[in-house]
């Protein structure tokens, strides 16, 4: 899928039904979405979207392939979690809140459902356009840890009321959606993705340098290579917050299992 000014190569997938530029790839239930994308990303392209057919998780990842630098192509992340966040929206039961913990978690109606990932090649020059970067989503469909409400920062889907929202057609919503969020970076720039992407914030963050909790944030920003700045009320300057380092251990994501923490 292009970001504004990325190369394009047309494709079309069967199986899902996704929109043009999409071509899709689907793995067996054993396969790891994000770590394939990554793997075929330089062969296969933009647009390519790799799916794993399960049914406890909605597990996906697609290819970019951005035309501007690394240090601020990496801000495509925040385009995934606003297309992620939009397509569980157009399919939750009304009221249902949905929020991002930066950068990447993303609960439902307070409980972890799952989150986002990105990926880009091994040493690459920040000062250069990447070969590729890679998108992954993770969310979790249906418990298998019990009954429902015994755990309540943890969440499903399906314990949620997304009674008829599948893998298959959360990667479909995701897809389209992603497309939008990229048009709105293309007409309007990237404050338009950013302004989708923090409204969906939670209203607090701990301290980066601490890890206490401060409230009070007046305003936050996304810096131009995706670091997060917050302002609180009576201090300053701003606090940052380090994409490049969140991404590196996600922390919606428990490396043992390899699915969204429980």
């Amino acid at each position: 899928m292009p970001m504004p000014g990325t190369r394009l190569r047309t494709r079309f997938g069967t199986d899902l039904d996704l929109p043009p530029p999409f071509t899709l790839v689907t793995l067996r239930e054993a396969g790891d979405a994000f770590v394939h994308a990554a793997g075929i990303a330089g062969e296969s392209g933009a647009g390519t979207l790799v799916f794993v057919g399960r049914f406890d998780l909605a597990e996906f990842a697609v290819v970019l392939e951005p035309d501007e630098p690394l240090h601020t192509a990496r801000r495509a992340f925040y385009a995934g979690m606003v297309a992620l966040g939009d397509a569980l929206i157009a399919h939750a039961p009304p009221e249902k809140p949905i929020a991002f913990e930066w950068p990447g978690s993303i609960r439902v109606d307070g409980g972890l459902v799952g989150g986002a990932r990105l990926a880009w090649p091994e040493g690459a020059d920040e000062e250069q356009p990447p070969p590729w970067l890679v998108f992954g989503a993770m969310i979790r469909t249906v418990s298998l840890t019990g009954e429902p409400g015994l755990t309540p920062l943890v969440a499903a889907l399906e314990d949620e009321g997304f009674d008829d929202l599948g893998a298959g057609r959360l990667a479909e919503s995701f897809a389209r959606h992603l497309m939008v969020a990229f048009d709105a970076w293309r007409e309007s720039g990237f404050d338009a993705v950013a302004k989708a992407y923090l409204a969906r914030l939670a209203p607090s963050l701990p301290s980066p340098a601490s890890g206490g909790g401060k409230g009070g944030v007046m305003r936050r920003d996304i810096d131009v290579n995706g670091d997060l700045m917050s302002r609180h009320v009576g201090r300053a300057p701003a606090e940052r917050w380090p994409l490049v380092t969140a991404l590196a251990a996600p922390a919606w994501l428990d490396p043992e299992t390899g699915g969204p923490r429980t």
